[in-house]
């Protein structure tokens, strides 16, 4: 038998699905995408590779996010059917128990589909340059710099997101100094905006002997990779420095024995860029200059708004009062959010790649009706 509160869950979960499929103007991405597949089918449409490119990589967008919306909307119809089958048989109690389970996973993919619909700026279907930088600290923040790296991996990963690692600098004795990362999948860089930022970390230390409790810090940056048809910029020779060098870690035998590394530095701004993940030194400089005309954009963008709260909480110093987001794992276990008051002492689902209540939470704080609610995890 089905109880009158999940009858009407049921209810408002149709609705909710109904709102969603006209809020993100699914019929009209359907007519778009059958436009775009009648210009794909033009026989000279490849004649322009560029143009090609750029609107199957539109197409496969919409395509995504219709059929998204779609799949769920058709799982919403068939639990309405189920319901009907309850009703007509109310004895039958597996059937019940089958009904309020899909029920409870479908509302909560549901708030995953609503969090999705708030990434509506320019670039946030663009993919992600997710860069970590060690703090203060020395061996302590590298450490800190490569489990942040591993953590934003396996999330990448459980999202079904494709990861390519472009830089790492090894620490002297442990872990990371830096590296950057590119990140791509539906609205990569639209989730992924959420954790550019201060990260601190207090634990006791595996490297000091006298088992004292530390703090550490990393700065994680992240921008959105911009292609030569978003916007028009032109960076002069002379404002630009390039260096080669030889690629580090492991890399076989040609990557090693070669200069094919390649380090951008646009001397105006100061802003370096490197990438060492291709054999070839042609192919690195063509990612390095990708990203480093990703990272001017973004400087122009975050200079016109400098007076506005552009990500809810800058990224700031590395250090004390600066940080977005606390990770204690003793003498307690909490990971706490502090521009949203999101929180959990779940600290290994974490550090495994658990961040999308995080993620989720600031993405909802972002709209004005949800900008003061605290959020809290369940563990």
């Amino acid at each position: 038998m089905i109880l009158p509160d999940d009858k009407s869950s049921l209810q408002e979960l149709i609705k909710r699905t109904r709102h969603l499929w006209k809020f993100l103007e699914c019929e009209d991405k359907k007519n778009k995408i059958a436009n775009l597949e009648l210009e794909m089918s033009a026989p000279a449409f490849w004649d322009d590779q560029a143009n090609a490119r750029k609107v199957g990589s539109e197409s496969n967008r919409l395509k995504q996010t219709v059929s998204r919306i779609e799949d769920f909307k058709s799982e919403v119809d068939d639990l309405e059917a189920l319901c009907e089958l309850c009703e007509e048989d109310e004895d039958d109690q597996e059937m019940a128990q089958e009904f309020v389970s899909t029920l409870n996973h479908l509302i909560s993919r549901i708030d995953d589909l609503e969090v999705a619909s708030f990434l509506n700026e320019p670039f946030d279907v663009r993919p992600a340059l997710l860069s970590i930088h060690a703090g203060a600290g020395g061996t302590e923040s590298c450490d800190w710099a490569d489990m942040l790296m591993r953590m934003y991996v396996r999330w990448a990963e459980r999202r079904g997101f494709e990861v390519e690692m472009q830089d790492l600098q090894p620490g002297e004795e442990a872990g990371i100094s830096r590296c950057s990362i590119r990140i791509d999948g539906l609205n990569a860089y639209g989730y992924a905006k959420a954790e550019r930022g201060v990260h601190r970390l207090v634990r006791i230390s595996p490297f000091d002997s006298n088992k004292r409790r530390h703090t550490s810090f990393c700065s994680v940056d992240v921008i959105a990779e911009i292609e030569d048809g978003d916007i028009e910029m032109d960076i002069p020779d002379d404002d630009l420095r390039i260096d080669t060098y030889r690629s580090s870690g492991k890399g076989g035998q040609h990557v090693n024995k070669t200069d094919s590394a390649v380090r951008l530095t646009h001397l105006p701004t100061n802003i370096v860029v490197q990438c060492q993940n291709q054999r070839s030194q042609l192919k690195n400089k063509q990612t390095a200059m990708k990203v480093l005309k990703s990272r001017l954009y973004e400087k122009q963008q975050d200079e016109k708004r400098a007076e506005m709260e552009k990500f809810y909480g800058e990224k700031g110093e590395m250090g004390w009062g600066n940080q977005i987001r606390s990770y204690v794992f003793q003498p307690y276990q909490m990971v706490k959010d502090l521009r949203t008051g999101v929180e959990t002492s779940g600290v290994q689902a974490v550090m495994d790649g658990e961040l999308d209540p995080f993620v989720n939470g600031w993405l909802r704080a972002g709209c004005p009706r949800q900008r003061n609610k605290e959020i809290q995890v369940d563990d």
